[in-house]
C-alpha cells in the first residue's frame, strides 16, 4: 500500500502543478487536493475536496483518508484572483495553519509535514546582514503583512514539531518564485510597463524558478535519499544575485525612480486601481533587498536548482514578451550611436 498525500492550496497554479507532479511518485497511492474554492486547472488523478482549512473539518479529512504526508501550500501574500482581501488571506495563512496543525497533531497517521514558507521571515532592513542563513535572526521583526504571517506560521510549526516529535517536519523558505505561470506579487510588479523604484537604492534580489519549487517540494515530501536529510528549515533560491536595475534591463522595463513617500503613494494608487498589490513589505524589499545562503539546501537537503536566479528571470521575461525597451533593441541603438560618434568618445 502506498501513502496518501494531502496538499492544501491547490486552487493556485503552483499547488495544482505540484499535485500533478507528486502523483507520479511510485510510493504515492493517493493524492487529496484541498482548497476553499474549486481549481480552474486539472489536478490529474487527484481527488479534490472543497474545504476551508480555517474550519475544524480538515481534521475529519485526515482521519477519513488516513493521510501520511501533508504538504501545506496555502500560505500566500495575495488573494486568489479577485476573491477575498488582505484580511481573509491573513486568516487563511495564520488561523488556517493553526487549524491544520491542530488536526495533524491529533492524526496518528500523519508522519510527514512540509510547509511552503518564504524568505520574507527575514524582513528587509537597512542594517541587514549581506546574506541570511537559516539561523540568522532578523534585525527587526516584520510589523505586518505577509512577512508577519510567515513569522507567525513558522512559530506554530515549531510548536507542532515539539508536540509531535515523531513527525518529520520540513519548512522551505522560498525566495521570490518566478516563471511563466508565476502569480506572486513580485511577478505582478515586473509585469508593469514601467517599474517604480526608490531613488538612491538598487537592491539585490534572488529568484527561484517555479519548476525548481515543484521539485524541491517533491523532495521534501518524499523519504530522504541516502546521505540527505529533509527535515528542518531550508532557504530555497537559485544561484546568483541580480540588482533591481539589472532585472529591469533584462525585462526591457524602464524604471521610474521616486522618493520613498512618493513610491508609497504610488503603491496605494496601483492597489486601488486593481493593477497590482504593491504591499509595504514589497516596498521594503525594493529598497533594501534580501539575499539568503543556500548551503544547507545543497549539502543537507541534497537539492541543486536547475535554474539560476538570472535563468528564472529570463524564463519569466520570455513568457511575458518584450518590454518597452527590449534589451536587443537597446543594444543595437547604443551600437548605432557609438558608430556615429568621433573615435574615443562615449555614447
Amino acid at each position: 500500500m502506498g501513502k496518501v498525500v494531502l496538499v492544501t492550496g491547490v486552487a493556485r497554479r503552483l499547488g495544482g502543478r505540484f499535485v500533478r507532479r507528486i502523483q507520479r511518485e511510485p510510493d504515492v497511492e493517493r493524492v487529496i487536493g484541498v482548497d476553499a474554492v474549486p481549481p480552474e486547472h486539472h489536478l490529474g488523478g487527484a481527488d479534490f475536496v472543497r474545504a476551508d482549512i480555517r474550519h475544524p473539518t480538515i481534521g475529519k479529512l485526515l482521519a477519513e483518508y488516513g493521510v501520511h504526508t501533508v504538504v501545506h501550500m496555502d500560505i500566500n501574500g495575495t488573494p486568489l484572483g479577485a476573491r477575498g482581501n488582505r484580511a481573509s488571506v491573513k486568516e487563511t495563512n495564520v488561523i488556517g495553519t493553526m487549524q491544520l496543525l491542530g488536526a495533524c497533531q491529533k492524526a496518528p497517521s500523519v508522519q510527514r509535514l512540509v510547509v511552503k514558507s518564504s524568505t520574507n521571515v527575514y524582513g528587509s532592513a537597512p542594517r541587514d546582514p549581506a546574506v541570511f542563513s537559516e539561523t540568522t535572526p532578523p534585525k527587526s521583526l516584520p510589523s505586518g503583512g505577509f512577512a508577519k504571517d510567515t513569522v507567525e506560521v513558522e512559530g506554530y510549526v515549531r510548536g507542532f514539531a515539539r508536540r509531535r516529535p515523531d513527525v518529520a517536519v520540513c519548512v522551505l523558505r522560498f525566495a521570490n518564485i518566478l516563471g511563466p505561470c508565476a502569480d506572486s506579487p513580485l511577478a505582478e510588479y515586473f509585469a508593469l510597463p514601467v517599474l517604480p523604484t526608490v531613488i538612491g537604492y538598487d537592491p539585490r534580489l534572488q529568484f527561484v524558478h517555479e519548476k525548481d519549487a515543484i521539485e524541491v517540494l517533491r523532495i521534501a515530501a518524499s523519504e530522504p535519499r541516502r546521505s540527505t536529510l529533509n527535515s528542518g528549515t531550508f532557504n530555497i533560491a537559485g544561484d546568483g544575485v541580480l540588482l533591481l536595475s539589472q532585472a529591469a534591463r533584462r525585462l526591457g522595463r524602464p524604471t521610474l525612480p521616486l522618493l520613498l513617500p512618493t513610491l508609497r503613494w504610488a503603491r496605494t494608487a496601483l492597489r486601488s486601481l486593481g493593477i497590482t498589490d504593491f504591499s509595504p513589505e514589497q516596498v521594503r524589499l525594493l529598497t533594501h533587498g534580501r539575499v539568503v545562503a543556500t548551503t544547507q539546501m545543497r549539502e543537507t537537503l541534497g537539492f541543486e536548482p536547475e535554474h539560476t536566479t538570472a535563468g528564472a528571470l529570463a524564463d519569466y521575461a520570455h513568457s511575458r514578451g518584450p518590454g518597452l525597451l527590449p534589451p536587443e533593441t537597446l543594444a543595437r541603438t547604443i551600437d548605432r550611436l557609438a558608430a556615429l560618434l568621433p573615435a574615443g568618445a562615449q555614447p
